[in-house]
């Protein structure tokens, strides 16, 4: 987990890693589907409930290597926030309106749905973050046709509801806390905390503690994933800015030893673990039924239309100015691949419920949701693209 002697921009590094880690995940996804609705399905649902150890493979990934995934998102916010796009408060009031926009409508849309009596309320953050890898994904499949500019205001703002997704799992999610292991947790922050102001900058005994706190807070009641994005607040950053990643920043280091693992192992193992669901006897009924179809209703309906408002008010108010070099038509398009939940709604998908039905309704409806956003946004940035360059090829001979 060393750095090059030349590290390059973290943006483009992760831009990269999450275009490439994003299409492997939609191929773990697709692979999944097929199993599970082949010869092969009763050994990949038995294989993904047999014990190792205390927990399941299924748990050990969900609860145990997602941690890893949760460290790492960790990593990306407080780099943000600390030396990087999100640095200065004018820059954060976009994403931030946005993101909270973007999570707010999908939740009216899918409450909206699935109805105050039905029993599936809990279900309401499912349709409420976006899925970065795969939306800058389907971006990078359309290469120089998207700004730049697109892909940034993007990613920010996946970042930005990362964080409130972090916080709804913590909050809403959390059923039963054991103070002993909380304070064990606290304890060992504070010694992370200490370690930091002292200025310690080896990472072992940073990850030494990150994973006995992941074992408190595993025990504790909190969702054991939570412990990376905390582990993650308290790893030192050097503050290099407008330069490359500094090869004496601990944040930096564990970043780039994290992501490969992550974007080309973790991510696209739980994508392939979670997504398989038998489609055996599906029919409509089962497809318009108020959960799946107040996930997809939520993500493809709810992202678009918040993200895409709130940047429009920002705009016509003078909060913030729309993407530079972008069109309204590539803002929306945008807007509409927001509506990729896959990784973190199925996350949630998992915490809200635990009738094995329901989950696969979640699946289905995070599926068919992201799949339609994926589409859909591929389409508009494509022929908003063709659009703008016919446009600009006519205005050039004129």
């Amino acid at each position: 987990m060393i750095l090059p002697r030349r590290p390059r921009s973290a943006l483009r590094a992760f831009l990269r890693g999450e275009a490439s880690g994003g299409i492997l995940l939609m191929i773990a996804a697709a692979l999944a589907l097929i199993v599970a609705n082949s010869p092969l399905a009763d050994s990949y649902f038995h294989a993904l409930h047999v014990k190792i150890g205390p927990m399941s493979l299924a748990h050990w990934i969900n609860d145990g290597l997602m941690s890893l995934f949760f460290l790492l998102v960790g990593l990306e916010i407080k780099r943000e926030f600390v030396d990087g796009h999100l640095a200065k408060w004018s820059d954060r009031a976009l994403p931030a309106i946005a993101a909270a926009a973007g999570m707010i409508c999908p939740a009216l849309i899918y409450l909206a749905i699935v109805g105050p009596g039905s029993g599936l309320t809990r279900g309401w953050a499912i349709p409420a973050a976006t899925d970065i890898a795969f939306a800058i994904g389907v971006m990078a499949m359309l290469g120089k046709r998207v700004p730049a500019s697109l892909k940034l205001i993007l990613t920010t703002i996946a970042i930005v509801d990362d964080m409130g997704a972090v916080a709804v799992i913590a909050l809403a999610y959390t059923s039963q806390i054991h103070g002993l292991a909380l304070l064990a947790a606290g304890a060992i922050m504070g010694v992370m905390f200490v370690l930091n102001r002292i200025g310690v900058k080896h990472l072992w005994p940073y990850l030494t503690l990150a994973a006995m706190l992941w074992l408190a807070v595993l025990l504790s009641g909190v969702h054991a994933t939570i412990a990376g994005v905390l582990a993650a607040s308290l790893i030192p950053i050097r503050i290099t800015p407008g330069a490359p990643d500094s090869a004496e920043s601990p944040l930096h280091r564990l970043e780039h030893g994290l992501h490969g693992w992550v974007a080309y192992g973790i991510v696209p193992l739980f994508g392939f673990a979670n997504a398989g669901v038998s489609l055996a006897g599906l029919g409509a009924e089962h497809l318009l039924a108020p959960l799946p179809l107040g996930v997809a209703g939520g993500l493809f309906l709810g992202k678009q239309l918040g993200v895409f408002l709130a940047i429009w008010l920002c705009a016509r108010l003078g909060i913030a100015q729309r993407p530079n070099g972008a069109t309204w038509v590539q803002t929306y398009g945008m807007c509409l691949l927001c509506g990729i939940g896959f990784t973190m709604s199925l996350f949630v998908g998992g915490l809200a419920f635990n009738d094995p039905v329901l989950i696969d309704e979640v699946k289905i409806g995070v599926l068919g949701g992201s799949i339609l956003s994926a589409l859909s946004g591929f389409a508009v940035l494509r022929f908003a693209a063709r659009h703008r360059g016919t446009a600009g090829g006519r205005a050039a001979t004129a």
